[in-house]
């Protein structure tokens, strides 16, 4: 395994009850990668972001973190590498920001541990860095969806981790909100070497944001590599099932897809 891989996956298939969703998976991310994760519904996105993060274990195959098989780490040193924001965050009860950002010390506290002031103080800077300060007395349903999905970004970093998985992290944002917290996670992947890990459904945002794209279909990568080399017509058509055109971005020669309706 090259120094430079932060994780590595072995022919890795896996899914629900005993189905596969995902079959037979090779890949390597490296460190400071900003991976985009794409495909049609259905394609395996979540349930690979899952495998990765050790919600679901695999059927088949094996994923290397730092050389470490994942399955056989402690749970505790994983999570003090590895964090992971879901698409849809339940919090049950009414805690205020500061509370849920101090969560993410957890995997770094011994049994029955309270926090300390350096843990206080990693809990207040991962606020400051997701411009959430102004919020840490507030209650975490008093929240509008930004706000709430920069607190549990800024949770995710309080980890401290090397690695961040994401699942569709602005799926329920306005366009405003979006470029917020990707701009955000942009920053920290180049200043701190965060190494990302992303699913989206947007096209554009990927080929804006990732330097490297994977493109499933039906559970198998379709394309990976640059999003110039991913976001071709021919790539989108043959697995999102639709006419697209795809353009240089005027702004930056990123590669720009438009939809085109077959209605006339």
């Amino acid at each position: 395994m090259s120094s430079d891989t932060l994780l590595k996956i072995n022919g890795l298939s896996g899914g629900y009850h005993r189905q596969a969703i995902i079959k037979n998976i090779s890949l390597d991310i490296q460190k400071g990668d900003f991976l985009g994760i794409i495909g049609p519904n259905g394609s395996g996105k979540t349930t690979l972001l899952r495998l990765l993060s050790r919600i679901l274990t695999p059927q088949e195959g094996n994923i290397l973190l730092e050389g470490n098989d994942i399955k056989e780490m402690d749970l505790k040193k994983f999570c003090q590498k590895a964090a992971f924001v879901s698409e849809d965050t339940v919090i049950n009860f009414s805690f205020s920001v500061l509370e849920v950002v101090l969560m993410g010390r957890i995997p770094h506290l011994g049994r029955l541990q309270v926090e300390t002031k350096e843990d206080l103080a990693i809990a207040e800077k991962s606020l400051d860095i997701t411009d959430a300060s102004g919020l840490k007395e507030k209650r975490i349903d008093e929240l509008s969806a930004g706000e709430r999905q920069r607190v549990i970004i800024a949770k995710a970093l309080a980890q401290q981790p090397a690695l961040l998985f994401l699942d569709e992290p602005t799926s329920h944002l306005d366009i405003g909100h979006k470029i917020q917290v990707l701009d955000l996670l942009k920053r920290l992947n180049r200043q701190d070497n965060l190494t990302i890990v992303m699913v989206l459904h947007d096209l554009n945002l990927a080929s804006e944001y990732c330097n490297r794209i994977v493109l499933l279909d039906q559970g198998m990568i379709f394309k990976q590599g640059s999003p110039r080399e991913v976001l071709t017509y021919q790539n989108i058509e043959a697995v999102y099932k639709t006419v697209v055109v795809v353009n240089d971005n005027p702004i930056n020669s990123k590669p720009y897809v438009l939809l085109v309706s077959k209605e006339k």
